[in-house]
């Protein structure tokens, strides 16, 4: 059975016998394609996403500066409020009082400095015609300068019972967004009270304090300054349903702090809030620029490869041969890689084809175009 099988392989045998004993010239290995293109260089900016904690640009906590009982809550909680706009009145009736009673010992004052006044008034020319002895004119000088003072002491005195009047209105001292109240009409409300009886967030731009480690700061700031600062390298906010915020922010390197037990860097950063999408104690993602390269030289992902190494190495066609070059190679940004030493702008690189070419064979160069 296995010599009917091997019968017909004869004749193919016969035929390359005589073809190698004819002398006829061995084929040419085909032309292998390759697809190139040249390293750009263009600007490419790197960020890292990290994330980061919404605070209000300003919170103003609402205290009494005098003490009483809570009449009535003039807001309504979780409204926005403007600066000087009444929150809450506090019983006026005993600051009314003790301003009537100051206004009272002001006038009182003020009828003895004019009595005083006109005692020393007339007795001046007296004592000029010796009718009168100094002392008796220097005492009526005391008393009309001594009134005087009382005068200034019981106009102090109005001024502060008004004073303390007008702060049984509080109000706030910040335009904002008030959250609930802390207090009740009837309650008993002191200076010292350790609760504030609400508090006032301002939100129409927000703080985003970001932790990153503090040895990445100087890179940071090496980004911000290649990018002709913050405004040339804006931060953009993810918020906490994945889609960005609309307005980016911009870096404060004066409010950047390095927490003591875990040696991070607090990096703050400023957004405008427009709508109040940003809300204090929010988690959000902040991405932070961490490298700009005016010029740097990109290549597709598909051109670099390694060797047995691990090293990179890119195929340069040099326009009649190919040859390895190694190269240092940077992040990946939309699938081109960064190419930080190796390869000069415009050398032409192979993209597709490397696995066609074989060891002096001819290569044929064409140009690669990126896919759409």
């Amino acid at each position: 059975m296995v010599h009917s099988l091997s019968r017909p392989l004869i004749p193919v045998l016969t035929l390359l016998l005589a073809a190698c004993g004819s002398g006829a010239p061995p084929m040419a290995p085909p032309v292998a394609e390759v697809l190139i293109t040249p390293a750009a260089q263009q600007p490419i900016s790197l960020a890292d996403e990290l994330p980061g904690r919404v605070v209000a640009y300003r919170t103003a906590e609402i205290r009494p500066q005098v003490g009483g009982i809570v009449q009535a809550r003039l807001f309504t909680e979780g409204a926005m409020v403007g600066a000087g706009q009444p929150l809450f009145q506090i019983n006026p009736a005993p600051f009314r009082a003790d301003a009537a009673s100051a206004g009272a010992a002001m006038a009182r004052a003020q009828a003895t400095y004019a009595r005083a006044r006109s005692q020393a008034d007339r007795l001046k020319p007296l004592v000029g015609a010796d009718a009168i002895s100094a002392q008796t004119y220097d005492d009526a000088v005391v008393a009309r300068d001594q009134a005087a003072a009382d005068v200034a002491a019981a106009r102090a005195a109005l001024d502060r019972r008004r004073l303390d009047l007008g702060f049984a209105r509080v109000t706030s001292p910040i335009a904002g967004q008030i959250g609930a109240a802390r207090v009740t009409e009837g309650a008993l409300v002191g200076t010292a009270d350790a609760n504030p009886m609400a508090t006032v967030q301002q939100i129409d731009r927000v703080y985003v304090d970001v932790r990153q480690p503090a040895a990445r700061l100087d890179a940071l700031r090496a980004a911000v300054a290649e990018g002709a600062g913050a405004v040339a390298a804006p931060v953009e906010i993810i918020g906490a349903s994945g889609a960005p915020h609309p307005v980016k922010g911009r870096l404060l390197f004066s409010d950047v702090t390095v927490d003591a037990g875990t040696g991070n860097a607090v990096v703050r950063v400023l957004v405008d809030n427009p709508g109040n999408r940003l809300l204090p104690g929010m988690y959000v993602r902040a991405r932070l620029p961490r490298l700009h390269l005016r010029n740097a030289i990109t290549v597709p992902q598909q051109a670099v490869a390694h060797d047995a190494a691990g090293r990179a190495l890119v195929h340069v066609w040099t326009g009649k041969a190919i040859a390895d070059r190694m190269v240092e190679a940077g992040d990946v940004v939309d699938g081109q890689v960064i190419i930080l030493k190796g390869l000069k702008p415009g050398e032409q690189v192979v993209v597709v084809g490397m696995d066609r070419v074989l060891p002096g064979a001819p290569v044929k160069a064409l140009p690669w175009r990126a896919a759409r």
